[in-house]
This record gives C-alpha cells, sequence and structure tokens, in this order.
C-alpha cells in the first residue's frame, strides 16, 4: 500500500507525515523510517529502501519528497532543460509497475508541496486501494472557523469574534497561528474561552517584535526584508502614524543605549535608567552595533519631519514609510 499527501498546506501535511512516524515503534523507529529526496532519487534507491526488511518490528516507513511532482514537472520540460522528458518517462512507467508490488510490511509515503491535478497517473492508482490513501491537504479559507476548531482538539475554546481577531492579526501562517493558540488557552489555564482583549495582548506583542524586525533589517541594509516587515505591520491592522510612531520609539532606545554603552554602563544599572527589561535593553544593544550614533540621530531628526509631513497632509503615509524604508536600507 502507498499514500500520496499533496496540496500547499504544509503545516497539515507535517503533522501526518509525523503521526506515520509515530505508530513505528520508538525503539527501532531510527531503523524502520526512510526519508528520500525525491527531486534526485532513482528507482533503483526508492524499491531498496521500500522492499527492505523491517528491522524488529512488523512495519517500517518510507518517506519520499516531491518524487511525482519532479516527473510531473519534468515530462513537460524542453530536452534541454533540466531532466530529459524521456528520462522522466521511464521513472514514471517503472515506478507505476512497481507500486502494486511494494511488500505488505513498508508504508510508502509521497508527499507534494503542490496540489496533483486528478488526471494524475498515482492518483488515479492509489485511487484502485482499499481504505484513504490519498489526502489533499488545502489552506483553509475560513481561518477563524479553523482556529475555533484547532483550540477544541488542543482542549481548549475561542470566541469567534477572538478567533476572527487572531486571522486577521496572524493571516495563513498555520503553524504560527496553531503555536499561539496554544499560549492563549495556556494563559487562559483552560478555565475559560479566549476573549479578544487577550488576543489583543498577543498581537500587541507581536506588532512590537516585528517593529524590531524592522528596524534590525534596516539597520542591516536588508531593503527586501524591511519591507516586507513594514507591510505585515500594516497588514496586522497598525495605521502609518501609529506605526511611525513605534519606530520613532524604537531609534528614540537605540540612542539611549547606544550613548549608555559608550560610557560605559552595566546591563543592569542600563535597564533600571532606560524603564526596560534587561532582556530588551540586551537586544537593543546588539541592534544599536548597526549604527553610529550620527547614524541614529540623523533617522531620529529624519523621522520627526515625516511625523509633521504626514500630520500636515504634506505626506502620504504609506507611501512616506515606503520611502523612509527605502532611503535608510539603500
Amino acid at each position: 500500500m502507498f499514500y500520496i499527501l499533496h496540496g500547499e498546506d504544509e503545516f497539515s501535511r507535517a503533522e501526518q507525515v509525523a503521526e506515520f512516524k509515530a505508530k513505528i515503534d520508538a525503539t527501532t523507529r531510527d531503523f524502520n523510517v526512510t526519508v528520500l529526496d525525491g527531486r534526485k532519487v532513482t528507482l533503483a534507491e526508492l524499491r531498496h529502501a521500500a522492499d527492505a526488511i523491517p528491522f524488529m518490528a512488523d512495519k517500517r516507513l518510507v518517506v519520499v519528497d516531491g518524487l511525482l511532482t519532479r516527473l510531473s514537472v519534468s515530462r513537460a520540460k524542453a530536452p534541454d532543460d533540466g531532466e530529459p522528458p524521456a528520462a522522466a518517462k521511464e521513472l514514471m512507467a517503472g515506478l507505476l509497475a512497481y507500486l502494486p508490488q511494494v511488500p505488505d510490511s513498508t508504508r510508502l509515503v509521497f508527499v507534494e508541496a503542490k496540489t496533483l491535478p486528478a488526471s494524475n497517473a498515482f492518483l488515479k492508482l492509489a485511487a484502485e486501494q482499499k481504505g484513504k490513501t490519498v489526502i489533499q491537504f488545502e489552506i483553509p479559507q475560513n481561518l477563524a472557523a479553523w482556529i475555533e476548531k484547532r483550540a477544541r482538539q488542543h482542549g481548549g475554546e475561542i470566541d469567534r469574534k477572538a478567533a476572527a481577531q487572531l486571522a486577521q492579526g496572524i493571516g495563513g501562517d498555520l503553524r504560527r497561528l496553531d503555536s499561539e493558540i496554544r499560549k492563549l488557552i495556556t494563559y487562559v489555564n483552560g478555565a475559560r474561552p479566549i476573549k479578544e482583549e487577550d488576543v489583543s495582548r498577543l498581537v500587541s506583542a507581536l506588532m512590537e517584535a516585528s517593529v524590531f524586525d524592522l528596524v534590525d533589517a534596516l539597520g542591516r541594509r536588508d531593503g527586501t526584508r524591511a519591507m516586507r516587515e513594514l507591510h505585515r505591520l500594516l497588514d496586522l491592522g497598525e495605521n502609518a502614524l501609529g506605526l511611525l510612531a513605534m519606530i520613532t520609539r524604537q531609534f528614540r532606545l537605540l540612542i539611549q543605549v547606544k550613548e549608555l554603552q559608550e560610557t560605559p554602563v552595566p546591563a543592569a544599572d542600563m535597564a533600571k535608567r532606560l524603564g526596560q527589561h534587561p532582556f530588551v535593553v540586551e537586544k537593543i544593544g546588539q541592534q544599536a552595533r548597526n549604527f553610529s550614533i550620527e547614524q541614529l540621530e540623523r533617522v531620529y531628526a529624519h523621522l520627526l519631519d515625516l511625523d509633521v509631513g504626514i500630520k500636515t497632509g504634506e505626506l502620504g503615509d504609506t507611501l512616506a514609510l515606503d520611502v523612509l524604508v527605502a532611503e535608510l536600507a539603500g
């Protein structure tokens, strides 16, 4: 028997693979689980792994990542572009002929990051098997509903409005959503449903972390990352003036830490003077090394000019932030 896990939902695919692995006895798992890179595996290598006898167990697991997508793409390529179509066709024919012969002791799993078309020959062959051997993983269209269901799976509850707020704040990163759902359930201790105010605290923390990442990218002159973080914050619902205030606050702290570093002042005393947690001061201190004090003062003055320009209507708020990032990262 073989399985096909395909679709763009990487998080759920990975969970299913982990579930397959968990069914292999932990004491012999290292000997009975093989993972193959489907982008370069040969039919001989795949057969060698699948035909192997389980070691001190009744089953073994062979996971092949990306082979079926590789075959679909290679057959459509020109002869001089990557793997020749003839070779791909030969590999495909050999694999289709072999799959009905996979030993009963082997669970062979094909994992594909893209959704395979219904016409795919391997999907048709898998459909002839008993049981559910093809699972399609698509990104959920209704994130709020997915969040509510996920919270229940983890033994908690979340209000519908709170789920919608969390979906808007984080977006379609299911792995991150799952992590934050777990944190929120721990925060309320399972004693009550998660409320909007709980999510508000979380989203606020996410925004501050993203501002730090934005400024860190500017310090490294990584314009692409900085622009991505900027628009991620805007997508989280932060208005441009509020975001400008957060960026200005970060650069004000950078100037203060930079000046205290040149004194020098012990880290513990520095945190007390600035009224910040020592961890925050340590992170800002690392970030401050990307700038000279002169650069920081120029940036701070420029931020104040932007604030005036936006409030007086001389500058469009989002465009002003885009230009700011481009100038500082250039």
